[in-house]
């Protein structure tokens, strides 16, 4: 048996995963035939296409034939039971809606979670930019086809001077909203539409603050290894260790964390 645990060896995993979606989500890039509603009962919009569930399929298919004793969580296909605690996080197109209009910021999220619930492995994947980011205790690289490339966050001294981003302000509740506004209104510049490509230039030092909500455990897994490993901070809006789920508030420094968990505390659950 595989052991639980190999960091070379999951790393290695982890990009044959991403490889592999990358592979079934291709032709599927501008080229969409169709796309489904999985909220159509609701009245809202959330949109699912054949990239999302063939990418989900192809890295399902890869991880039941090599670590069968893991689980695997997935957007598209749910709970599949882990015999040794580790359990594979899948979500095959993050930014669905990004990909429906063709806009190259959607990303592939896989994350491999330990028994304890603590994400140890993270990938943040946009093949279109040839822009993988690479996560694991300590470390955290710019994968691209010249070759990997150490990221750090950017020290930036305070709110003032800093890149926020959030995916859409709209589906924040009213207190959230006005915790954003006010988060907004203290920095120098926000950025919308980006889904987990925002943490990845936050690991890139480009982004110094992203706050969500709403999140579920496939959208947050992947993110907290890449911006651990370059030396960001992950917290809940409360400024609790973030959980894989809810709100979630990342950011560069100590300074500009401080800063906005003050601003968000009337919103924050």
């Amino acid at each position: 048996m595989v052991p639980d645990f190999n960091l070379d060896d999951d790393l290695a995993l982890a990009n044959r995963l991403a490889d592999a979606a990358w592979s079934a989500i291709r032709p599927h890039f501008r080229a969409l035939s169709s796309v489904d509603n999985k909220a159509a009962a609701g009245g809202s919009y959330d949109p699912v296409t054949e990239a999302d569930r063939a990418a989900e399929r192809a890295m399902r298919e890869i991880i039941t034939a090599e670590r069968p004793h893991q689980g695997i969580t997935g957007e598209e296909y749910g709970e599949t039971p882990s015999a040794s605690g580790w359990r594979w996080m899948l979500d095959p197109v993050d930014g669905t809606r990004a990909f429906v209009a063709g806009l190259p910021v959607w990303t592939t999220l896989i994350s491999l979670v330990d028994p304890l619930g603590f994400p140890v492995i993270g990938v943040i994947d946009q093949p279109v930019l040839g822009e993988r980011y690479i996560g694991w205790p300590g470390s955290t690289v710019l994968q691209t086809p010249s070759g990997r490339t150490p990221l750090k966050v950017s020290e930036i001294p305070s709110l003032g001077e800093a890149v926020i981003s959030t995916t859409d302000p709209f589906i924040l509740t009213h207190p959230e909203q006005e915790a954003w506004t006010s988060l907004r209104e203290a920095t120098r510049l926000a950025r919308y539409g980006l889904d987990a490509y925002a943490y990845a230039r936050l690991a890139g030092g480009t982004v110094h603050l992203v706050a969500e909500t709403g999140l579920q455990p496939w959208d947050v897994a992947a993110l907290i290894p890449v911006v651990l490993g370059a030396g960001g901070h992950v917290t809940d809006w409360t400024g609790a260790p973030a959980s894989l789920g809810g709100q979630i508030l990342c950011t560069a420094s100590d300074a500009v964390m401080e800063q906005a968990l003050a601003l968000l505390a009337p919103a924050a659950e």
